[in-house]
């Protein structure tokens, strides 16, 4: 057992020295992992879980699906928002009329996320360009209006909250569900910024690996020449489709975790403009078509935003605006790539790759002694 032990030990010392130490730009994303880890216990004040740490890592699950469609596979998309607020309305819903728990209701908005990503993606396909880009804005702007519409459905403009109602003649209150509910509040952001972290960091591993597969291959040829796509065989609605499905349900899942972990409803303002813009704005700053960037960039953002702007330097809104607005096009200006592509750039140019005849020696090794 001790020799079995030993010999698992170093095959993942090898793997970690093979793939992530002699690789910078893993280790420096391994290293600021560690770093995020440990914040809580930094003695860094709680509240700044809940105001900043917590959305960035939802809206960085948002960038990133946003960043695998547009950024993979060029369907440009301004209307991202709907994703979100389906994912929250979704788990709102199935709450309020089936008082279903946590656990179930989030995984099937995103089921509800993937179909009406399949949905608007049909009409969608053979629209480009701008034309697509105010086709996708437009659909939150029409949910909005029949949320509206359907108030007795969906709330109105309070939306879909705590619900007091009467069973049996007797008024009932139900409270919108929190993931931990059984928490005290500051140890319920700590296991709320776990879980986001965690989603995060597992919804970025995904996509990246969607993206570096044969499947994002075939988005990156879409992305470059769509008719010569077509010529070679690949059926470009199929991928397309794809493409518009896997974005919706991590968009969804990032709406549904707003709604219960920071919102506690789910109300129109998901389908808000500035949950579309945001995800451009943080995908453009760390890099577009990296899925790395996004994270990056998410935390750039509302680290200036929610920070810096708001409580370092406390200064009018309308200044602060116009500061941060200036910041993020001095940022961009200076490294048009994104951030994050130049800072993995940098990483790449020291980058010293071991003999291939160290790395089998280690292999071999390892496999005499198994």
């Amino acid at each position: 057992m001790p020799l079995n032990l030993a010999v698992y030990i170093r095959k993942v010392y090898t793997d970690f020295a093979t793939h992530i130490y002699d690789v910078p730009p893993r280790m420096l994303a391994f290293l600021i992992l560690l770093l995020f880890a440990v914040i809580p216990y930094t003695g860094i004040d709680l509240l700044m879980l809940g105001d900043i740490l917590i959305p960035a890592n939802i809206m960085a699950i948002l960038a990133v699906s946003w960043d695998l469609l547009v950024g993979r596979t060029g369907q440009i998309s301004l209307g991202h928002a709907m994703f979100y607020g389906v994912g929250a309305y979704a788990t709102a819903l199935l709450f309020k009329y089936f008082n279903w728990p946590v656990w179930i209701t989030i995984p099937l908005s995103l089921l509800a996320g993937v179909g009406i990503a399949l949905i608007i993606g049909i009409p969608c396909l053979r629209m480009k360009g701008p034309y697509l880009a105010l086709t996708t804005m437009a659909f939150p702007l029409a949910i909005t209006g029949f949320l509206f519409y359907f108030r007795d459905i969906f709330g109105g403009e309070t939306g879909i909250g705590d619900i007091r109602e009467y069973v049996d003649g007797k008024l009932v209150f139900r409270r919108f569900p929190k993931i931990f509910p059984g928490l005290k509040f500051h140890d319920r952001l700590i296991a709320d910024y776990y879980l986001s972290l965690t989603l995060m960091v597992i919804s970025g591993i995904i996509i990246y690996k969607i993206a570096t597969s044969k499947t994002g291959i075939v988005f990156i040829s879409i992305l470059d020449d769509e008719l010569g796509s077509k010529a070679c065989g690949i059926n470009v609605t199929k991928y397309k489709l794809m493409s518009f499905a896997i974005s919706g349900l991590f968009g969804s899942l990032a709406g549904a975790l707003c709604a219960h972990m920071l919102e506690g409803k789910a109300n129109a303002n998901f389908f808000h403009l500035s949950y579309s813009l945001t995800p451009v704005i943080v995908t453009i700053l760390g890099g577009i078509g990296t899925i790395y960037g996004p994270l990056v960039g998410t935390y750039i953002y509302y680290i200036l935003n929610k920070h810096i702007f708001l409580r370092v330097v406390p200064l009018d809104p309308t200044i602060q605006l116009l500061l941060f607005v200036i910041v993020v096009v001095i940022m961009i200006l200076r490294w048009p790539r994104g951030l994050a592509r130049a800072i993995v750039e940098k990483l790449e140019d020291l980058e010293e790759p071991r003999e291939v005849e160290e790395i089998l020696k280690e292999k071999a090794k390892s496999e005499e002694t198994i």
